[in-house]
């Protein structure tokens, strides 16, 4: 009888804790505290993802090598004929430069740095589109148009080995209004390709210009869908495996050996199939069922599936794909502790743990308040009170026994600092302000912006040093209920009102400011989280525009804002602390209901080998 030693070339090791990742993959090993076998199990599945920054369909798109990069650009978003482009960079999504001729069904491929779109239509009225445009990371410029109109059609390549093949094509050729031909393209012009075996439209494709794959679509009449596949040697098209369930207005990505395919049509599809170079098996499927949705990903083993349409309509929603021995949690927001009192405007220890977080004074439905509240991590306790009522203030501090409240109503410059027992008045900030924003610790606080009596929407800033205000570099922008967060010489505010909401974001590095990339959202009275490190990687969450409340997240990376996931609850005026990794959010205001006195608990993304017990019953 063959053994396990013989087979793996090592035997089985004892060890009183599971292994870890560079030792576990591809063995079993004895758990002598748990005394049981263990291995490590691959997983297929999909998992949720940040959102778009806005609902998007029928776009075109490109496939990302590596799966931390992909585009979309163009199709349906809350018009028809969008001009938007979202990039996504591996954990969210950001805004790129727009296309020249808003259109959808478009055709797409290339990298994010050097894509291509081809094609398209627009609607109303229905008119097919000859219109190709290059993508270089920021600008999209008009190039060689497509010698004939087409849409719906498969594309693959790079931006200078590219190929548009299949799809609806005006005027119709003597074949008819639904085409087998390919085009290639170097870069410059169009040639003419091999030409399929199966005329369709609404077919997906991937791979490169010598060796793709199209897969999927619909046939004349539209409601066949036979799940044809054909792969692409560069001049010729060969007949392959069938898809398990033919469909069209699918989404797709990988290369000739190994792809994936998800989503379609008739309507909203939930399936996932992917392809090894011959036959196609099922995969888990999509937790949202939808057409006409973008994919991006290397291969079958990584796939995103973004936007899309579904009842009742066009969504933002993204679900990642992995095969691998890794679980993968996506951060998200949970229900967190209900405090004591409603209110918003308050101030709060801005670097202090998740565990250990506290906000005090703020604006209630009686008025100004001066009560303190304190987080374990799982229920709100009171404190001892400020020693005047007040709300629009600012905070700083590391804990809720070093906290640090200035400013407020009534153009207020009153500091006052909390040991854990009791508030303490000390030295004024040298201006009086209110709805301004806070950072650092008890003994180096920063108090940036707000509204002035005397000056109104200001720039100002102020160190605290444990003793005294002193004045530091103004901002670039003046602005009001905005937020701060990091250190005092490094810091980080973004958006904010002068009063209308904007995006603005500046760094600071102690002495000055500097204007960076702005956020995707404006919005006034946003707040972050990150802690110390928030110049860095911090998490801007919810605000406000006009009359309405955000749940939206941002990330930012140290130099752009990317989406995340959504709040439960839309907030503004509200309160953000902890990190990246264990975030909260608490009180604040809302359109319905007004007043919170809600928490959420921030959990980011995390990975975890899938160890399982070996079944040793029948051993």
């Amino acid at each position: 009888m063959t053994d396990y030693k013989a087979i793996v070339g090592k035997g089985i090791k004892v060890v009183s804790t599971n292994l870890d990742n560079a030792e576990a993959e591809g063995q079993i090993w004895f758990n002598s505290t748990t005394g049981e076998f263990k291995d490590v199990v691959n997983i297929e599945a999909w998992a949720s993802a940040a959102p778009q920054t806005q609902n998007q369909r029928d776009g075109g798109y490109g496939q990302s090598t590596p799966s931390s990069a992909s585009w979309f650009a163009g199709g349906v978003d809350s018009s028809r004929n969008s001009t938007t482009t979202q990039e996504w960079n591996g954990s969210g999504w950001s805004n790129g430069g727009n296309i020249n001729v808003g259109r959808e069904e478009i055709t797409g491929f290339g990298l994010v740095n050097a894509a291509a779109l081809a094609g398209g239509s627009t609607y109303p009225p229905s008119a097919l589109k000859n219109e190709v445009e290059e993508y270089d990371g920021s600008s999209w410029t008009a190039v060689t148009a497509l010698p004939a109109k087409r849409k719906q059609a498969a594309g693959a390549g790079t931006q200078t080995a590219g190929l548009v093949s299949f799809g609806a094509v005006d005027p119709p050729s003597a074949a008819g209004s639904i085409s087998a031909t390919a085009l290639e393209y170097d870069g410059s012009s169009w040639t003419s390709g091999g030409t399929g075996n199966t005329a369709r439209s609404q077919i997906s494709g991937c791979g490169t210009q010598t060796a793709a794959l199209a897969f999927g679509g619909h046939t004349s009449p539209s409601t066949t869908f036979p799940g044809a596949t054909e792969e692409y040697d560069g001049s010729s098209w060969t007949t392959s495996g069938v898809m398990n369930t033919g469909r069209g207005l699918m989404a797709g990505n990988g290369i000739q050996t190994s792809a994936l395919a998800y989503a379609g049509f008739t309507p909203y599809r939930d399936l996932s199939e992917k392809y090894d170079g011959t036959t196609w098996s099922n995969t888990p499927t999509l937790a949202t069922a939808r057409d006409r949705a973008h994919g991006g990903g290397p291969n079958s083993s990584n796939g995103l599936c973004a936007g899309g349409l579904t009842s009742p309509g066009v969504v933002s929603v993204v679900e990642e794909f992995t095969s691998s021995t890794n679980v993968i949690t996506a951060a998200v927001f949970a229900t967190g502790g209900t405090a004591n009192t409603a209110r918003r405007q308050m101030g709060y220890t801005t670097n202090s743990p998740q565990n250990d977080f506290m906000g005090y004074g703020g604006f209630s439905p009686g008025g100004f308040i001066n009560n303190s509240e304190t987080y374990d991590g799982t229920s709100w306790s009171e404190g001892n009170n400020l020693n005047e009522s007040k709300g629009q203030l600012a905070g700083a501090g590391e804990s809720s026994s070093a906290a640090l409240a200035f400013g407020g109503n009534g153009n207020n410059a009153n500091t006052e600092e909390y040991n854990g027992t009791s508030w303490s008045e000390q030295n004024n900030m040298n201006t009086g302000r209110y709805e301004l924003g806070g950072a650092g610790t008890q003994t180096a606080g920063l108090a940036v912006a707000g509204e002035s009596a005397s000056s109104g929407t200001t720039t100002l800033t102020e160190h605290y040093n444990g003793t005294s205000w002193t004045t530091s570099g103004t901002m670039n922008t003046a602005r009001r209920e905005n937020d701060a967060a990091g250190t005092q010489t490094a810091a980080i505010v973004a958006g904010g009102g002068t009063p209308s909401a904007i995006a603005n974001t500046e760094t600071y590095n102690g002495s000055s400011w500097t204007s960076v990339n702005s956020k995707i959202t404006a919005s006034v009275a946003p707040r972050t989280m990150g802690g110390p490190t928030s110049q860095t990687a911090a998490i801007t969450n919810g605000g406000q525009a006009g009359s309405g409340g955000f749940t939206s997240t941002e990330q930012w990376n140290g130099t752009n804002f990317v989406t995340g996931p959504n709040m439960n609850q839309q907030r503004f005026s509200h309160t953000a602390g902890g990190s990246i990794s264990a975030g909260i959010v608490a009180f604040g205001d809302a359109p319905t209901p007004a007043m919170l006195k809600t928490s959420e608990e921030f959990t980011g993304e995390s990975s975890a080998l899938n160890i399982k017990t070996v079944d040793t019953t029948n051993i």
